[in-house]
């Protein structure tokens, strides 16, 4: 039961910052097509920063699920935020 809950919270944690992403990426893309500006955001080595702006939605995942007790789930959403930090320090040393 615990793992099934921690489950559905890494599973909302990363559609979550998926939605992010997507959203960042359109606001900042400035009309251009979202592989494109992933593409253009790798060449110009600001990737990792496009991918912690799109983390901010795993935020409101968090305080949601903290509000609402489903503490099991909030501990899966900050499980991916730490894992998408580790990802982001990943791009920056390369």
């Amino acid at each position: 039961m615990i793992k099934k809950e921690i489950f559905i919270g890494i599973a909302v944690g990363l559609i979550a910052n998926s939605l992010g992403l997507i959203l960042i990426s359109s606001l900042l893309g400035q009309g251009e097509d979202f592989v494109n500006v992933i593409k253009a955001a790798y060449a110009e080595g600001f990737l990792g920063k496009l991918i912690s702006l799109g983390a901010v939605l795993n935020l409101i995942a968090f305080f949601i699920f903290i509000r609402k007790r489903r503490d099991y789930r909030a501990r899966g959403v900050l499980i991916i935020t730490i894992f998408i930090a580790i990802l982001t320090f990943i791009f920056k040393l390369f």
